[in-house]
């Protein structure tokens, strides 16, 4: 007796292939276990046309229309490998428990991947527009998965640049929380000629300590929010998180021939915040030996405040210098004024490890007093700007320390 009953796999290909489709890739997993029909659409496909359909389908950003953190297009897409991390990364933040040890750092370069990828806004105006972001908020937004106890150092730094580049989740406005980042931003034993007196591994490597950058992002994007807040200060909302990641690359520039890549020409604000020296000094004690803690409890009593203050400085290229290492963004000199008597000079150039470092020294005519170490956030030339720490020239021990933020206010016309 033949059967009048209609079976899904009686369904036309194309049509099994959409159903699948509009299915989280989770269930499309599943499905692919139940017959040998549904494994081979989700599995035996020569192209990936499936898993490009099947991405495209997700609240993720078109990886073909993003650039990278220095401004390039993506090339080399792999839609089923990339979907299956990206899947696996959500699965593991919303349940820690099934993550297995050897995966830790692939999860977490899984979603550095997502948000240093992202499409670029054609002006600075422009309304952030990445699904990405919105994605990543609302998976990270408690903080539980970027508080994690890190296995490996890999594991420390990967976690804490996703921290940074994120901004502040509910468990950075725990009050513990921001007297760690404060002791570690105002410790002077954090500023060595070994890390150029700056966000840099102690081993003269100058690859960025991504660490030492996260509690650098604590510290001022905290102190912001809580002045902004009280309406104290001066300052627009606190751009120093993900929705302001995106590269601002107006269509007709091309940044391989661009001699200033990085942006750099136009009205910078720059702001920096700081201790009361005296407490400064109390804490950073000169004969408590350097394997013991520094006492921290100057931090703890809610009392003390930082500082706050802002320059605006038009900064100038002056010149740029051929990179052997990278070829298509050379090292870029630049100058800045104020007033006529405030002076910057500095450069900015990648890192070892691929990252954009500013340095400068400023100061008066020609007596250079300031000295600045920093690193570019967000994709380049976004509106989160470059976070850093300041010091003096003299790096004396009793010299004042802390953290800086420059934004761009005016570019110069591209």
């Amino acid at each position: 007796m033949v059967s009048d009953t209609a079976r899904i796999t009686d369904l036309p290909l194309e049509v099994l292939e959409h159903i699948l489709v509009i299915l989280d890739p989770l269930d499309v997993a599943s499905t692919a276990q139940v017959c040998q029909l549904f494994r081979g659409l989700v599995y035996s496909a020569d192209d990936e046309h499936f898993w490009r359909a099947l991405y495209l389908a997700q609240s993720f950003d078109d990886p073909r229309q993003a650039v990278t953190y220095l401004g390039n297009r993506r090339t080399d897409i792999k839609w089923r490998e990339e979907l299956q991390n990206i899947i696996r990364a959500r699965t593991v933040v919303n349940d820690v428990t099934v993550c297995r040890p050897d995966e830790r750092c692939q999860v977490l370069r899984t979603l550095l991947d997502m948000v240093t990828s992202l499409p670029p806004l054609p002006f600075p105006e422009s309304e952030p527009t990445s699904r990405n972001v919105l994605w990543m908020q609302t998976l990270l937004q408690d903080g539980e998965f970027l508080d994690l106890e890190s296995h490996s150092h890999e594991e420390e730094q990967l976690r804490a640049r996703l921290h940074t580049w994120f901004g502040l989740t509910d468990r950075d406005a725990l009050a513990t929380k921001r007297v760690v980042s404060r002791a570690y931003v105002y410790s002077q034993r954090n500023y060595r000629p070994s890390n150029s007196f700056g966000p840099f591994m102690r081993d003269g490597s100058g690859v960025v300590n991504w660490v030492h950058m996260q509690k650098l992002a604590h510290v001022f994007a905290s102190a912001l929010v809580e002045k902004e807040e009280d309406e104290e200060l001066a300052f627009e909302i606190c751009s120093m998180s993900l929705p302001f990641c995106q590269a601002v690359i107006p269509p007709s520039l091309d940044l391989t021939r661009e001699t200033d890549w990085a942006g750099v020409e136009g009205l910078w604000r720059i702001s920096y915040c700081f201790m009361d020296h005296r407490e400064l000094l109390i804490y950073n004690d000169p004969n408590m030996p350097e394997d013991e803690p520094l006492d921290n409890t100057i931090f703890e009593d809610g009392e003390l405040e930082e500082t706050f203050s802002a320059v605006d400085i038009f900064f100038r290229v002056i010149n740029v210098e051929r990179d052997p290492d990278h070829p298509t963004r050379p090292k870029i000199n630049y100058v800045g004024e104020m007033d006529g008597n405030f002076s910057i000079v500095g450069y900015v150039k990648l890192t070892p490890d691929h990252q954009v470092r500013w340095h400068f020294v400023a100061g008066n005519g020609d007596q250079p007093v300031w000295w600045g170490e920093a690193i570019v956030m967000g994709n380049i030339r976004s509106q989160y700007g470059v976070l850093g720490a300041w010091s003096t020239t003299l790096h004396d021990p009793q010299d004042p320390i802390g953290p800086f933020w420059m934004q761009c206010q005016h570019p110069i016309e591209d």
